[in-house]
């Protein structure tokens, strides 16, 4: 699962690591999709376990600890910088804030003020979570037009992506002469347009597969003349992946 797709789930089942289907009975593991099913003994590591134990014996044998695994998320998804990252897990391992000081040269004051901030931003956080659910529950009474979702290679979350789908439609109709087979008439300015556009010619691609160059330009010489600048923004808005030498190119 996608780090943004994950951030979108229940608050509990991303800090347990595996979601519940009460109507199945079924438990999913959020990092490998493990599957486990009540009614059915597992067996792990020479001990055997109902599916509600067994996923949490899974999640603790195979991915380890779950503050590491949510601290590696991408800073744009948790606003957490590295700094950040090291001090919450020293907190999270039960070091004193004097041994956190001398081990970061720092005052030990200052470990505890950044102690108290990050209480304070959980408070808040607490707050603004309250607030927006109830703004969610009271937009639900009355139909909605949904935020197209944000690519998982997305280099900057900012409103560039305040895209609605309807306004993803008329983007795509206003600069594509065709879309089957899809043919550019012209390479938006704006970034928040040309988000769009790259969005659409990035589904030329398939998930998992490696390109070569010539391949990347064969691609995009159907859509628009200028290939070569189509192929660097799909690198640079983070749609598309290459190697140092820039012999093989994937889809993020």
């Amino acid at each position: 699962m996608d780090q943004k797709s994950l951030l979108e789930l229940d608050l509990n089942w991303i800090k347990n690591g595996y979601s519940v289907d009460l109507n199945k009975e079924k438990y999913e593991c959020l990092i490998c999709g493990e599957k486990f099913e009540s009614g059915e003994i597992y067996s792990l590591a020479g001990r055997f376990f109902e599916a509600s134990k067994a996923i949490i014996f899974h999640l603790q044998e195979i991915h380890g600890d779950r503050l590491k695994t949510l601290l590696e998320l991408d800073k744009k998804y948790t606003g957490i910088n590295d700094n950040q990252k090291n001090l919450l897990n020293d907190f999270y391992n039960g070091l004193s804030d004097k041994t956190i000081a001398k081990n970061n040269q720092v005052a030990e004051a200052t470990i505890r003020h950044q102690r108290f901030m990050f209480r304070e931003k959980a408070k808040q956080a607490k707050a603004y979570l309250a607030i927006f659910e109830l703004v969610e529950a009271s937009l639900k009474k009355e139909p909605k037009e949904n935020f197209i979702s944000i690519h998982t290679g997305a280099t900057m979350v900012d409103e560039r992506y305040e895209v609605t789908n309807s306004e993803q439609t008329q983007i795509i109709a206003t600069y594509f002469d065709t879309t089957e087979p899809l043919t550019l008439k012209s390479l938006p300015s704006k970034d928040k347009r040309k988000i769009i556009v790259l969005r659409k010619i990035s589904t030329l691609f398939k998930i998992d597969v490696k390109y070569t160059e010539k391949e990347i330009n064969e691609i995009l010489k159907s859509v628009y003349s200028d290939f070569a600048t189509i192929r660097r923004y799909l690198i640079e808005y983070g749609f598309m992946e290459r190697t140092t030498d820039c012999k093989k190119y994937w889809l993020k």
